[in-house]
């Protein structure tokens, strides 16, 4: 059985992908295209990486694997989690929260119980898995900090590397990775661990995710990313070479190549608060007389709604549904969801033949909108409402930062919500994140999970 490397590029868009393989801007990419074939798919809602990873990783949709956003509010705990909007809503929501949140309690108490990683499911077969900075990595071996003290020893596969936070072995990279994050430069650290596990050949399946585009991206937009893919793709040329070329390496491994999401520019960044400035916001916490908590971040936002609040889930909607910098407000009402846009509505579920529908149907004519948006309203840690922003807007995070100028992603739009999809040695290609997991296990002659049945008629 060959063995099969899995290389997610962050925030890679289909459209710089394809531009850059016709201008020889990412040869390594290019021989793998030439070997195989290149499609294109769709991310889930919200197009936020930690909810794409997860899927990504479990080959479950938001509404198993129950990560919502990258900030989200605990109803058990009344307080945000914030997993890295920014460095300063990280440092707004509680520096030691937001840390523990994100290298630890993501994996260990956020991730579904449903939901079963490729890591565990592989060596629950006897293989090997590697993961190199995947923030979902969940798996059956215990690892502790290379710093002590820093977060509690965490569950991963049996060859892990988290930004030289987490190492299964000794590579020579440097172990301060994790806190280079902030100046978007940690690739580096994948290639030294990616080149040590190659030249060894110490694994059946490797999760080899590179972050760094998505932060230049963020900063330049998504037009203007070329030397970042260029990048990107010489830290692929990296294991490529640890291998002894393209022709060592692919005759070696089978490989599955995308990203998490898209990424649109965006002109505007919003205090999307503003819709709502007569109702009492929680903070970090919701104390008594706290009547909505707001989670805004990127191009997709949710509203929870507390006990003392005076508006019903539609007015609130219906309130949303008039700001300018809304495109899609959602919510479930009863056995049904409800989607609004410029004010016009359509209601849908699912039946055993498709979908029941009503309304206007142009309301939700992203891609695959009405399975991505089911399943995020599904997610038990989401809130009543969930928020996709309009064209070339951003909403600021908690702490008011935002990427106006740049590119960003999060909504049911097409460019924020279509990855790039290169597949060698895999006969069918995934037509959306959510299939890679199952893909993978396949690949490997396992069964994939089955799933509580979220888009079962109601």
């Amino acid at each position: 059985m060959r063995k099969l490397i899995l290389i997610v590029i962050d925030g890679l868009t289909p459209a710089l992908l394809e531009r850059g393989l016709e201008s020889g801007l990412a040869p390594t990419i290019s021989r793998f295209a030439a070997a195989g074939q290149l499609e294109r798919a769709v991310s889930v809602f919200p197009s936020l990486t930690p909810v794409c990873l997860a899927t990504i990783a479990t080959g479950a949709h938001p509404g198993i694997h129950e990560i919502p956003h990258l900030v989200w509010f605990d109803r058990k705990e009344r307080r945000l989690i914030e997993y890295g909007s920014s460095f300063a809503a990280a440092r707004r929501s509680g520096a030691l929260n937001w840390w523990r949140n994100t290298v630890y309690a993501m994996n260990a108490k956020h991730l579904g119980c449903s939901a079963v990683t490729i890591f565990e499911a592989l060596e629950d077969h006897g293989f090997r898995a590697a993961a190199i900075n995947a923030t979902c990595f969940r798996g059956r071996v215990r690892h502790f900090p290379t710093l002590p003290g820093v977060t509690p020893p965490v569950l991963g596969p049996s060859r892990f590397f988290f930004y030289g936070l987490f190492e299964s072995h000794e590579t020579g990279a440097s172990p301060t990775a994790v806190f280079r994050r902030a100046s978007g430069s940690v690739d580096d650290y994948a290639e030294a661990a990616g080149r040590w596990l190659v030249t060894r050949d110490d694994f059946d399946f490797l999760f080899y995710y590179l972050s760094d585009f998505d932060y230049i991206s963020h900063a330049l937009g998504p037009d203007s990313a070329d030397a970042a893919l260029k990048r990107a793709d010489g830290s692929i040329a990296t294991i490529v070479e640890a291998a002894g070329g393209i022709d060592a390496f692919l005759d070696r491994y089978d490989v599955l190549l995308c990203s998490d999401h898209g990424q649109t520019p965006v002109h505007e960044g919003v205090r999307l608060d503003r819709a709502l400035a007569d109702l009492s916001l929680a903070g970090r916490r919701a104390y008594r007389g706290s009547q909505i908590v707001l989670t805004a971040s990127n191009r997709a936002a949710m509203v929870y709604r507390l006990e003392d609040c005076p508006l019903e889930t539609a007015e609130l909607a219906e309130r949303l549904g008039r700001d300018p910098s809304v495109q899609v407000v959602a919510y479930r009402n009863g056995d049904e969801a409800v989607a609004l846009r410029n004010g016009a509505e359509f209601r849908f579920a699912p039946t055993v033949q498709g979908w029941r529908k009503s309304g206007e149907e142009r309301v939700l004519d992203q891609p695959q909108a009405l399975e991505r948006l089911w399943s995020a309203l599904a997610n038990p840690n989401a809130g009543e409402l969930l928020i996709s922003a309009a064209p070339g807007v951003e909403f600021a995070d908690l702490a008011g930062r935002h990427h106006a100028g740049g590119g960003s992603h999060g909504s049911l739009e097409r460019g924020d919500s279509e990855v790039p999809m290169l597949a060698v040695g895999i006969e069918r290609l995934p037509r959306s994140i959510a299939e890679i997991a199952p893909a993978i296990l396949s690949h490997f002659g396992i069964a994939p999970p089955r799933y509580p049945e979220i888009f079962a008629a109601a």
